[in-house]
């Protein structure tokens, strides 16, 4: 983004950050999504211990106008589909449910994860997905990861895009996966949305970003609000904390904020176990800031064009 004079920032600088994203030319949703991760057991295993704390953030998301939720079978493995079917089915007609498939788990250690590209088994896992959830197709299915070895990863991209010729899914997404592999798979089929890891401090996927917004494809960071700790993070939360004061609000809002300003195809989908924080995720689309605060949060991080 290019800075000017401080008055030319001063006038770049307020584009809408709220508003909707449209996935795959036809799902349209807010700009802020819910990740729904954290509603399991410790390390992602099992039940999230509150069941009625659990259902009541999720209906608590759909209430305040959030209309895409963000799973995956591997999550919990299976409870966290099962959840969101207890708490919100049946679903309000805009409400988008993203699910992935490919990844396994023998174990509650992350250890025991692995990844699996074979078609029958990625056909089941979205077959499963649908029984969970109390669907009938799933709108947007993600490939949890790039990482299995069992087939190669052109062969999973054409396995994706025969479950969307069949009507299982809807849209194709891909989640870790890195620009060069974004390029093989656009290759072979339309790919509305990817999913990385991004934030104010981690940008090893800026490429993928850059690429995903020349495409024309969604971009929907992961721990997208997330700002080191003070100590360790000193140096962004002396750029933060001052544009959160003038902003009258958190440093994990101005992260969020940051996000929807680079691109309005930009899709955070932020978890959280608390309506507060919740609310205060959402109130992040309201933030309007200066070129010069987006760009002094983007200086925090080199990123290679």
């Amino acid at each position: 983004m290019t800075t000017g004079t401080p008055a030319a920032a001063t006038r770049e600088a307020t584009m809408p950050a709220g508003g909707t994203v449209t996935i795959g030319g036809d799902l349209t949703v807010s700009r802020i999504g819910y990740g729904a991760m954290r509603l399991t057991g410790p390390r992602v295993w099992g039940d999230y211990p509150d069941r009625a704390r659990a259902v009541g953030v999720l209906r608590a998301a759909v209430e305040r106008g959030v209309n895409l939720i963000d799973t995956a079978d591997v999550y919990g493995p299976h409870s966290n589909e099962e959840l969101i079917r207890e708490a919100l089915h049946p679903y309000p007609d805009d409400l988008v449910i993203a699910t992935k498939g490919g990844f396994v788990r023998g174990g509650p250690d992350y250890s025991d994860l692995g990844a699996v590209g074979n078609r029958n088994y990625l056909r089941q896992a979205a077959h499963m997905s649908l029984r969970r959830l109390g669907l009938d197709h799933i709108d947007l299915y993600y490939l949890h990861s790039p990482a299995m070895t069992d087939v190669p990863f052109e062969d999973i991209v054409g396995t994706l895009a025969d479950m969307r010729r069949s009507g299982l899914i809807r849209h194709i997404g891909l989640s870790n996966i890195s620009a060069g592999q974004l390029r093989t798979a656009m290759a072979i089929t339309d790919i509305a949305a990817v999913t990385v890891q991004h934030n104010v401090a981690v940008r090893e996927n800026e490429a993928v970003r850059r690429l995903a917004g020349e495409a024309g494809i969604v971009f929907s960071p992961w721990h997208p609000g997330d700002v080191p700790a003070e100590g360790e993070g000193d140096l962004f939360h002396a750029v933060i904390d001052p544009i959160a004061a003038a902003h009258k609000a958190t440093p994990r809002q101005i992260a969020l904020a940051w996000q929807l300003h680079l691109g309005p195809r930009t899709l955070p989908i932020p978890g959280t176990t608390s309506v507060r924080h919740l609310e205060q995720n959402l109130a992040a689309a309201r933030i309007r800031l200066r070129a010069d605060e987006v760009d002094a949060i983007t200086a925090l991080v080199p990123e290679e064009h």
